[in-house]
């Protein structure tokens, strides 16, 4: 008997970590502070390019920056910022690099603020995931009313690279939207485990 196919978000390639990410985490909701950091990040370092490009570089993410604990890359120095630069392993943009560290010391703020940056991201969507029911790719908006609001925040903190698209990335990725489409196994899945 044939193996049933199975069917996914039509934006997935057919490289296993990409087949994981979508399977595993794109719109598995987040609340863990450093995870949260770390995929505002890897958003904001995709501006420009592809999320399967920042992807295949993660690991090298981690590992350059300190396993993204803010209280550490908050600290880096113009010869932290050199060394990443000449780091293959990353995108060697000097605004997304320096980017990071600007966004470490506003995470900082934030969580010295009001305790806990996940509290602060998750109550633009009242701490609930938004579902969304498309089921076409092509429904799927590139911002929101929402990703605005965001994007205006966080750049009103000191944030950088949070544009409205990047911003809605983010909540695809963190789950604060369920962007799957109705027809792939993972939109069922996400909307029982919300």
């Amino acid at each position: 008997m044939e193996k049933e196919e199975v069917k996914r978000c039509g934006w997935v390639n057919q490289d296993p970590l990409y087949i994981d990410y979508h399977d595993h985490e794109w719109g598995v909701p987040v609340y863990d502070d450093r995870k949260l950091f770390e995929y505002l990040n890897l958003e904001g370092a995709q501006a420009g390019l592809s999320w399967y490009t920042i992807l295949k570089k993660r690991e090298n993410y981690r590992a350059a920056f300190d396993q993204f604990e803010a209280e550490k890359i908050a600290l880096y120095d113009e010869q932290k910022i050199e060394e990443l630069i000449h780091n293959e392993g990353i995108v060697r943009n000097r605004l997304k690099i320096n980017a990071v560290v600007t966004n470490a010391k506003a995470f900082l703020k934030v969580q010295e603020e009001l305790g806990s940056f996940a509290d602060y991201i998750w109550s633009f969507v009242d701490g609930k995931p938004v579902q969304h029911h498309f089921k076409d790719h092509s429904e799927v908006p590139a911002s929101s009313e929402i990703s605005d609001q965001m994007s205006k925040d966080l750049k009103k903190r000191g944030f950088k690279f949070v544009g409205s698209t990047i911003c809605y990335a983010y909540m695809q990725a963190t789950g604060m939207v369920n962007d799957h489409i109705t027809s792939c196994y993972c939109y069922k899945k996400t909307m029982s485990s919300t």
